[in-house]
Order: C-alpha cells, then sequence, then structure tokens
C-alpha cells in the first residue's frame, strides 16, 4: 500500500488545546505555485530550494491594492484582524455557483458585529483540484458584502479560491471592492474548517512583509481550547 504523505490536517492534539491547520498544502498541484530543488545536502551540503508562488495562489490574504487605486499594501496593513477570536459559520451544504445573501447569515445576526471575524464553512476545500473548485465556487453577494461592511467585520475567511466568481471581472471588482473599501481583511482558500469541533475558535493567519505587496500566500490555523 503506497504511503500517505500528504501533511497533517491536525498539528497538535493534546489536553486543554487542538491546533487544525486551515491552508491548502503548497505542491506540484497548486496552480500558481512552483518548488525547485536549488541545493541538495548530499552534494552541496544543504538543502535549499527555489519557490515562485502567484501572489494569490492556495490559501492567500488579500491586500487593498489587490482591487483599489492606492490601496494599502501588505507591508502597510494593520495586522490586529489577523489573529484573534473568529466565528466559524457553517453554511453546508453549500450548492455550485450558490450566491451567498445575508440571509444565509440568519441565525447569526445578532451575534455578529464590530470588529469579528468570520470563517464561513462550505466544504469547498473538498473540491480542490477539480475544474469546480474554480469555475462553480459559491460566492459572495454585493448584498451579503455590505452588510458585512456596516457591521464592521474585521476578517471574512472563505473556502472558495475567491469571494467572487474569478470568471466575472465585473463581480470580482464589486465584491473586491466593497469588502476591501470597507476595512475588511480577506482570506481565500481556506480548508478543513470541518475538522473544527467549536463555533469559536483561535485564528491567525499572517501575510509576507512584503513591499508593495497586493496579497500572498498564508498559513492559517485555528486553535481550540476546552
Amino acid at each position: 500500500m503506497p504511503q500517505d504523505t500528504s501533511p497533517p490536517v491536525v498539528l497538535r492534539d493534546a489536553p486543554g488545546q487542538r491546533i487544525v491547520d486551515l491552508s491548502l498544502a503548497i505542491d506540484e498541484r497548486m496552480p500558481g505555485a512552483k518548488v525547485e530543488v536549488f541545493k541538495r545536502l548530499e552534494r552541496d551540503g544543504w538543502n535549499a530550494t527555489n519557490i515562485t508562488l502567484y501572489s494569490h495562489c492556495g490559501t492567500h490574504m488579500d491586500a487593498p491594492r489587490h482591487f483599489l487605486p492606492g490601496g494599502d499594501t501588505l507591508d502597510r496593513m494593520d495586522l490586529a484582524a489577523c489573529c484573534g477570536p473568529a466565528r466559524v459559520l457553517n453554511l453546508t451544504p453549500t450548492r455550485p455557483r450558490e450566491l451567498l445573501e445575508v440571509a444565509h447569515l440568519a441565525r447569526w445576526h445578532e451575534a455578529i458585529g464590530c470588529g469579528d471575524r468570520l470563517l464561513l464553512r462550505t466544504d469547498w476545500h473538498r473540491r480542490f483540484g477539480t475544474p469546480e473548485y474554480r469555475n462553480a465556487l459559491p460566492r459572495i453577494s454585493p448584498g451579503l458584502a455590505t452588510w458585512l461592511v456596516e457591521r464592521r467585520v474585521a476578517l471574512l475567511g472563505v473556502e472558495p479560491p475567491s469571494v467572487a466568481d474569478v470568471n466575472s471581472v465585473d463581480e470580482l471588482t464589486v465584491v473586491h471592492r466593497i469588502l476591501l473599501g470597507g476595512g475588511v481583511v480577506i482570506v481565500e482558500g481556506l480548508a478543513h474548517l470541518d475538522q473544527l469541533r467549536h463555533d469559536v475558535v483561535e485564528f491567525a493567519a499572517l501575510p509576507l512583509n512584503i513591499v508593495g505587496g497586493d496579497g500572498c500566500p498564508v498559513r492559517a490555523i485555528a486553535i481550540e481550547r476546552d
């Protein structure tokens, strides 16, 4: 039987604390990513690689610069929203191309408020590697984006590779500009939200300090405490 070389999802499972990886693995299957051997231990004395990454590949964060003229770049972003308690909203089952509206969050309306971090569980990460993952993703409606801004949500995390239809420039532009222009940090391409046991977790996803950066892959994790 072939050995399973996929990275673990649960990074730590100990009394009182459980850490779950919410990131897609970067390997040869990841569109927009390339990892090449540069040095080998046996030949050169150490291992080293050359890494090439599209700034919005895999699990990644959008900087306002991504869609806003004059918007903040990664190195200028306030990172306070990137770490802290987050609500996990279970929206499953989610249909391909489903437009997520304010009504989808009805059961949490009273709970969502200023400074909240929201992680929308759709189980879409299970479709990674299929055409549906990119081309039939569930997306945030302009109405929902506006509602989140009005509630002054600090961070929105989604499992699809984008909050909007990647095949519609108009939709991409409208939804991203509403969210980013309203101060909402966007994390896209999350995974393994189905492994979380609690409705509220400690969340962390930090970008690289790229001067002028419009976005970059992140290592997103959730910490659950008893």
